[in-house]
């Protein structure tokens, strides 16, 4: 069982006249928060107000860009080539990091969002893209990532340090891959139920698929969506439930 473990969440996605999930409790809850870049969700005033949470709070913050897709949250598959996603990837990581510099704080590591995220498990080429290009605006910036993806073998490459997360409120196929949303028991919200998951993953480095298999997944980090229905309930049943067994709760970065 390890001594410390990272917990993040997928923050600062509200933007406009649009409100997502509750911030100001999640900054309180987490020791890092991937913020939107303003892609996928977030804007200029979500993103400066995320940096000054982040300051507020002591939490590692990170990029979290995403497809240029607000009307799909971006978590739907678009076309975009390597070079595409190598440029886009700098403009929301400039834009973030610039703000957080006015906050008093810098970007501390990068983790890709949704569509794009999934899609750089398996497609070398765009993994490859979206590390040079991590490598090449910050060289000692850390990736976030899933294990055995395309994106840690990118990051080894490139000399990069790669960290690897296990989703707390998200159920898992056996081959080691999330359970597509929409399908029944793909989110957990049930804060005991992810509380446990959270104690499984940490303590034993696997969890069960939905066919009772064992996947594999050894992590430094754990993640909750601030967008899941009961997500500060949930971060506080997961975070008790890690401190009560010993596990303290440390950014990675």
């Amino acid at each position: 069982m390890p001594d410390a473990i990272d917990l993040n969440s997928d923050l600062g996605e509200s933007f406009g006249a649009w409100r997502v999930g509750d911030d100001e409790a999640m900054f309180a809850l987490v020791s890092s928060a991937n913020v939107a870049c303003g892609y996928h969700a977030g804007d200029p005033v979500t993103m400066l107000a995320s940096a000054r949470l982040a300051v507020r709070n002591e939490v590692a913050l990170g990029a979290h860009p995403g497809y240029g897709d607000l009307v799909g949250f971006g978590r739907r598959a678009l076309d975009t080539s390597p070079a595409e996603i190598a440029a886009e990837l700098l403009a929301q990581l400039g834009a973030l990091d610039g703000v957080a510099r006015a906050a008093g704080t810098r970007v501390r590591y990068v983790k890709a969002h949704g569509a794009l995220y999934h899609r750089l498990v398996a497609d070398e080429w765009a993994a490859h893209a979206f590390i040079e290009a991590v490598a090449a605006y910050d060289p000692a910036l850390p990736v976030l990532g899933p294990p055995r993806a395309a994106l840690e073998q990118a990051a080894d490459a490139a000399g990069l340090r790669y960290a690897r997360e296990a989703f707390v409120d998200r159920g898992y196929v056996a081959d080691g891959s999330l359970m597509p949303r929409g399908e029944p028991g793909a989110v957990v919200d049930d804060p005991a139920a992810a509380a446990d998951r959270a104690l499984e993953i940490a303590e034993t480095g696997a969890i069960t698929a939905d066919d009772g298999s064992r996947v594999e997944l050894p992590v430094d980090s754990l993640c909750l969506h601030g967008d899941t229905p009961g997500a500060v309930l949930i971060a506080l049943a997961v975070r008790s439930a890690l401190e009560r067994s010993g596990i303290a709760i440390e950014a990675f970065a």
